[in-house]
């Protein structure tokens, strides 16, 4: 399980090399050769602080690898431009960041620059930029304060002309921003350190925000949904959301435990779950929540029952009862520490299919979360039934407890296969 936790003309050529695999978000393989002076040994209050920031801004799910040393990188991260890992930052002189110092770790994080070169941005310093000089200085406490682990970086296997690396220089002049836009409104203390939980350590807008044709954040379209993996990263923004049945209080629970009425976390968001907001304190949770529904958060909208097919609905009733309903529910109720509940289901509830379709092509591996809370795995379909039979059982998911229309047809299975 802890591999799904740890676990997508010359102008014109010149443009292109522009965006540079925003898909993945990790440090990208570097250290420094230069001597610098490392800082003094950290506190031990100052040390536990960094631990905890390091678990909110969620750095073991791109630099710990499966199997591997806490912190030594090997992650692989593939994208469209190529393949990325992620990198050593262990306080190893020769591989790791041990001969960083902590105004260089900062650089690293707020303009994307190592003490040897530019990093590509698929580490999220578009992000981070956001970051507190305190709470970087207290992050590399904390790292400093790990175990050195001599295990060499790999680099990143990038197509011309993405591999040109001095090219990011001139990304970041046209799309690095010192801070991202707002995704709901609020004045509240809750709310503002949501917005710092959120847009800066959380690092949402990287995956939840479309990308543009330089894969720029679209800052106009913060937090409306991204798809940079198989599993597309939903729409969170407080309309959004309540469209979908969510309120703060299932958003905490969602948080805390990876598991709400609306279904469990799972694809990237599970190692997200696992790996950072679970060890959140109940009052970050709870300003997390009320930043993203906003101190006046929308009414949650109740299912609206559509109409289908009868005759397709029908054979998707069938398919549901002879595969699903074991582990579901015969009435979608779910069963607790099995499987979730198809009424209410987030995930049914999405006008676009994609994750629905996905999920019962590919299957879920299994979920651990907090504590005894689990979900079981759940089996892939794509060699058991048809895109018709997928599209059946889709479409029966969607009219009956996702108040969705019943429109999926054959050839939208067979384009995600």
């Amino acid at each position: 399980m802890m591999k799904s936790i740890m676990t997508r003309t010359v102008r014109r050529s010149f443009m292109r090399a522009v965006p540079f695999a925003l898909a993945a978000l990790a440090l990208s393989a570097c250290h420094s050769n230069r001597d610098t002076a490392q800082q003094a040994a950290a506190s031990p209050e100052a040390v536990a602080r960094g631990r905890y920031l390091a678990q909110a801004a969620d750095c073991a799910a791109c630099h710990t690898a499966t199997g591997g040393a806490p912190f030594a990188g090997g992650v692989k991260l593939d994208s469209q431009f190529g393949t990325f890992y992620g990198s050593n930052i262990t306080p190893d002189p020769k591989y790791g960041i041990g001969k960083w110092n902590a105004d260089e770790f900062y650089r690293a994080l707020h303009d994307g620059q190592a003490p040897n070169g530019k990093l590509y941005p698929a580490m999220p310093y578009t992000s981070y930029r956001q970051m507190s000089r305190e709470d970087s200085d207290a992050i590399y406490a904390y790292l400093m304060a790990q175990k050195p682990a001599a295990v060499p970086n790999v680099e990143a296997s990038l197509r011309f002309p993405y591999n040109v690396r001095f090219a990011v220089r001139f990304w970041d002049m046209l799309f690095l921003n010192d801070a991202l836009p707002d995704a709901s409104t609020g004045q509240s203390a809750d709310w503002t350190r949501g917005r710092y939980l959120a847009n800066a350590l959380g690092h949402c807008a990287e995956c939840h925000t479309p990308r543009g044709a330089f894969g720029q954040l679209q800052s106009a379209k913060t937090l409306q949904g991204g798809a940079l993996g198989r599993i597309g990263a939903p729409d969170i923004t407080p309309a959004a959301l309540a469209a979908r049945g969510w309120t703060g209080a299932d958003l905490q629970a969602y948080f805390s435990t990876g598991v709400a009425r609306q279904g469990s976390a799972f694809g990237e968001m599970h190692p997200v779950v696992y790996l950072s907001t679970q060890h959140l304190n109940r009052d970050d949770v709870r300003a997390l929540a009320t930043y993203l529904l906003g101190d006046a958060p929308p009414a949650p909208v109740p299912v609206t029952v559509q109409s289908g097919d009868a005759q397709q609905l029908a054979a998707g009733r069938n398919l549901y009862l002879d595969s699903c309903a074991g582990c579901h529910g015969r009435e979608g109720e779910g069963k607790p520490h099995v499987a979730v509940a198809m009424k209410d289901n987030s995930t049914l509830r999405q006008g676009d299919a994609r994750n629905l379709i996905v999920s019962m092509l590919d299957g879920i591996e299994a979920q651990p979360f907090k504590g005894v809370e689990s979900m079981q795995p759940m089996p892939a379909f794509a060699a058991t039934y048809s895109d018709e039979q997928i599209a059946q059982l889709t479409n029966y998911l969607r009219v009956t407890w996702g108040g969705q229309p019943g429109d999926i047809t054959a050839d939208n299975v067979k384009s995600l296969r």
